[in-house]
């Protein structure tokens, strides 16, 4: 009887085990730029948010995929194709049910043929809420919005909004798009003309109607500081936007649609005129920034809770050329991609300071530029 229920125990403690590991292993896709390079496109991988360790599952042929998003049901991965050239577009792909394989690639242009090359140039940003894919266009000035099927594959654009310079001098650089928490708005940076626009977003827009109304400049900033990402507070309450070339963290207060300057504070510390990414860790309490082209790194604030005010409390040196992020959903590891590197970066977060330990993990990837989690099964 005692060596039965010493069997059973250890049985209980393996399952035990086998089961928290699962629930800390996540499905990693890694976009990449293939162009001189030996990136295939997009990767799969494991990532193990309790230990920092990972797994290369599989990998997808895409050209230049450098931003990737997943569906809100995690059934499609969308991609951008970052061209200037006529070849610009966006990938929709199937994740398989073990979520390891992405299969049935889509490809559409990001502009009506007749308008390419410029039109739709170098998407560099892909959003989706399982209704519309929305690509930013760098150096086309635009934004296309695709419609999806019932299975969430892309169909053929349904809108393309163009943006002129604010000067004859300026030229439109659409650089994010991001819906707002309430879901009524989309927001869009314009790195050219210095702007974040604002869209009504008519998420039930019948067959031939405009999906994006209502264009409006929510904000303005300082010429020159060149608007790059966005990103909300848990609460809502506040949206952070980092400038690319100014190299400030601009905090800004939301309400019904209307953005309003709280603080600006510098983020950057070399000068570099890179300024790149921005994410809020988990539990609210600490925003991340990160910087490219001199002293490449991640600046760390931490957040005021009620006015939504940034404190600087760090800035850690990474790899080169720090174009995207992430932070693991437990909170306890950011991964950068460091493109020009070759590698992603595992940084340890001090859950209590904000601060980054730089870990011995690191994955070798030719040309990282975006890492997105998804759940693993």
């Amino acid at each position: 009887m005692k060596k039965l229920q010493t069997f059973l125990t250890i049985v209980f403690a393996l399952l035990t085990f086998i089961t928290f590991a699962q629930d800390n292993n996540l499905m990693m896709y890694i976009g990449t730029y293939t162009e001189e390079s030996n990136s295939k496109g997009i990767y799969t991988y494991h990532f193990n948010q309790e230990n920092g360790t990972f797994e290369l599952l599989s990998s997808a042929s895409a050209r230049n995929p450098s931003f990737v998003t997943l569906s809100p049901d995690e059934k499609r991965l969308y991609a951008v194709s970052e061209y200037n050239d006529g070849r610009q577009g966006a990938y929709s792909f199937d994740v398989s049910e073990d979520k390891v394989q992405l299969s049935n690639p889509i490809f559409l242009p990001t502009a009506p043929k007749e308008s390419l090359p410029r039109a739709g140039a170098d998407p560099c940003h892909i959003v989706t809420d399982g209704k519309y894919v929305i690509t930013a266009n760098y150096t086309g000035g635009d934004i296309s919005v695709f419609s999806l099927d019932a299975e969430g594959k892309l169909k053929a654009e349904t809108q393309h909004i163009a943006f002129v310079g604010k000067t004859p001098k300026r030229v439109a650089h659409i650089h994010c798009i991001i819906p707002t928490p309430d879901k009524k708005y989309i927001l869009a940076t314009d790195l050219g003309n210095d702007r974040v626009y604002r869209f009504r977003y008519n998420k039930k827009a019948r067959k031939n109607a405009e999906v994006l109304t209502a264009q409006r400049v929510a904000y303005e900033v300082s010429d020159g500081q060149g608007p790059r990402h966005l990103t909300f507070s848990k609460d809502g309450r506040f949206a952070y936007l980092i400038n690319e070339l100014g190299g400030e963290c601009v905090v800004l207060s939301y309400r019904k649609g209307k953005l309003k300057e709280v603080q600006r504070i510098m983020a950057d510390e070399g000068g570099g005129r890179g300024s790149a990414d921005i994410h809020i860790s988990p539990d609210g309490r600490f925003l991340y920034t990160s910087h490219r082209l001199k002293k490449d790194g991640i600046a760390i604030f931490a957040i005021d809770p009620e006015k939504g005010t940034l404190t600087k409390i760090g800035y850690q040196l990474t790899g080169i050329h720090p174009r995207n992020f992430a932070i693991t959903p437990n909170g306890k590891y950011l991964l950068v991609a460091c493109r020009d590197d070759n590698k992603i970066q595992v940084f340890e977060r001090n859950q209590a300071t904000g601060e980054l330990t730089e870990t011995p993990e690191e994955i070798e990837i030719d040309k990282p530029t975006c890492i997105v989690f998804g759940k693993s099964n």
